[in-house]
């Protein structure tokens, strides 16, 4: 598997434990509302965003036969799903405490676009390949 494979998949795990080891925070505690948002993140952004990542940039390359269309753009995207996810942390965090959605709304916007990197690296790693030649 490619580096950028591994650092995805790795990321998802941690992201994963991360969001059980809220989620029994939150079941033992009793229901702590401003903590919900950044569980769900934990999953949704972490666990399976990043799996998704991961795994795509291992299979869709094979299945187009084609390499990837960008190393660059998926390292970049890595770095800033990573920051995205990390900065919507402390943004929820920061919301609830002052109400202040300015952080959230910035790294919202980080994690957004390191969506679209990878939605921009896998259509250019996909082009339609040419039809095989009809049987005679």
């Amino acid at each position: 598997m490619s580096k950028i494979t591994v650092w995805f998949i790795k990321c998802a795990m941690v992201y994963f434990l991360l969001a059980i080891v809220l989620g029994i925070y939150m079941a033992v505690s009793g229901t702590q509302y401003p903590y919900m948002p950044i569980h769900a993140h934990f999953n949704l952004l972490g666990w399976i965003s990043m799996m998704i990542y991961g795994v795509g940039y291992h299979i869709l390359p094979r299945f187009s036969g084609k390499p990837l269309y960008s190393e660059r753009i998926a390292e970049w995207q890595f770095w800033l799903a990573n920051i995205g996810l990390a900065g919507m942390v402390l943004g929820w965090m920061v919301k609830s405490w002052q109400g202040d959605p300015k952080t959230l709304i910035i790294f919202s916007i980080v994690a957004a676009t390191a969506a679209l990197m990878f939605v921009v690296n896998m259509f250019k790693t996909i082009k339609a390949a040419p039809a095989p030649p009809a049987a005679k």
